[in-house]
């Protein structure tokens, strides 16, 4: 390492002994509060706005569980409603398995006769041809086999709820669906590999089709007030990079690992782990202002994006504060983009830290996706040794049409201290995922 670069590093190490001891935990934080009764502290993100996040913390002891398989977490989240709950999980929650624990395979979610190898030979496209999505008997029985899936994988979350986890808890092959909810916390969760047994075949996708999946593994919709902290997200032992190609393109099991859409508003993403995900989190999910206008305000911040192809985020609607974030992106191969610009989208980003390997270009960091503007400042990019500023805004619009404006229209004024850019690939790594909460 040159010594520029020595010197970068150890001022950063320095500067972020002193940030983390300089920093005392608040009353609604701090080690003498159980996990399950701290709140978002106030002024950090969107999701502190109006009557702040205080999930479950209220709940009295009758509300209080600690749940170490699915079973368990479906019943906790099923009683009270809207009842403050705290959620603690232990070990590991499968949700392929039954109410007696036993493994649930793709098969056992399999009704009206679908087989994969039926679906493949019945919508290829040398036979059902291009210009339409599939129909017929293999296309319900597909249908009705997902459901069958949904219902065994997708509980929902409601209003007043803390899910916590303890030690190294992990919640594999379940999405949990915050919908219409307010005031939810998660945190101190590995959450893993949601997968979808059945993919839906579209070949009007792109210009050469594409397999989509139904579950995140965190979807908020229609949701307010949402803190997602200190959890890891992957796809386990069942990587993108593992399917197989159908009709020329990946066969696509997983869909976004945190998910924030259909006019859901005052969310931060704080201090978790999204490693080894192609798309993985989306603020807006359609073009439509009639619902999602003037709401998606979301708050990115501490978080580590660790080979994640696209979609970190991409924003509709909302004003999205994107700060302080490591960004390591090892190879150009498959890389799409980071930051995605939207219809009408705000997204104001701020003293992030991008490491990028070989052809890697700064220039694709960010992608257009029908926006008009996108602030970027203190960006740090690291390209082998050596540590440099990059305006990734220019960078984008030198070689892409039409330019984006600087001018997003609005400043964050509801954040956690910015840190320097040169403390977040020494800082987040260390902080950041599931596992680091006592």
């Amino acid at each position: 390492m040159p010594a520029s670069s020595k010197a970068v590093a150890a001022l950063a190490a320095a500067l972020c002994a002193a940030a983390l001891t300089a920093a005392p935990a608040s009353a609604a934080t701090g080690h003498d509060v159980p996990l399950g009764r701290r709140t978002l502290p106030a002024g950090d993100g969107w999701a502190s706005a109006t009557t702040g996040t205080t999930g479950g913390s209220a709940a009295d002891d009758a509300h209080v569980y600690t749940v170490r398989d699915r079973k368990g977490l479906v019943a906790a989240l099923n009683r009270g409603d809207a009842t403050p709950k705290i959620i603690y999980v232990r070990g590991v929650v499968d949700g392929n398995t039954d109410d007696a624990g036993a493994r649930l395979d793709c098969d056992d979610y399999a009704a009206d006769g679908y087989t994969l190898p039926a679906y493949l030979a019945a919508y290829d496209p040398a036979v059902w041809g291009r210009d339409a999505e599939p129909s017929g008997p293999l296309e319900d029985a597909r249908a009705a086999s997902a459901a069958r899936q949904t219902a065994q994988i997708k509980p929902k979350v409601g209003s007043n709820t803390t899910i916590v986890g303890l030690g190294n808890a992990v919640i594999k092959g379940l999405n949990l669906h915050v919908d219409k909810a307010d005031n939810v916390i998660i945190r101190n969760i590995g959450f893993q590999d949601t997968y979808d047994c059945f993919p839906q075949w579209d070949p009007t996708d792109g210009d050469e089709g594409n397999w989509n999946s139904l579950y995140d593994n965190i979807s908020v919709t229609g949701s307010t007030h949402v803190w997602v902290d200190h959890s890891s997200f992957d796809d386990g032992n069942n990587p993108d990079a593992a399917q197989p190609l159908y009709f020329g393109r990946p066969y696509q099991v997983h869909d976004g690992e945190l998910d924030i859409t259909n006019g859901s508003d005052l969310a931060t993403v704080s201090w978790n782990r999204f490693a080894d995900h192609d798309k993985t989190m989306l603020i807006g999910s359609t073009n439509n202002p009639a619902a999602d206008s003037g709401k998606l305000n979301v708050t990115v911040h501490h978080n580590v994006f660790d080979t994640i192809l696209q979609r970190a985020p991409r924003v509709r609607f909302g004003q999205v504060h994107v700060y302080n974030n490591y960004y390591d992106i090892p190879a150009g191969d498959d890389y799409v983009y980071s930051l995605g610009a939207g219809v009408q989208s705000k997204i104001y980003a701020e003293n992030n830290f991008f490491r990028l390997g070989a052809g890697v270009d700064p220039g694709t960091i960010i992608y257009n996706w029908g926006g008009t503007a996108l602030h970027a400042t203190g960006t740090l990019v690291s390209t082998g040794a050596r540590i440099r500023s990059v305006d990734i805004l220019a960078a984008h619009n030198a070689t892409h049409d039409p330019d984006l404006s600087g001018d997003a229209g609005w400043t964050p004024t509801l954040h956690t201290r910015v840190d320097p850019a040169v403390l977040v690939p020494v800082k987040v790594p260390l902080l950041a995922g599931a596992g680091r909460l006592l």
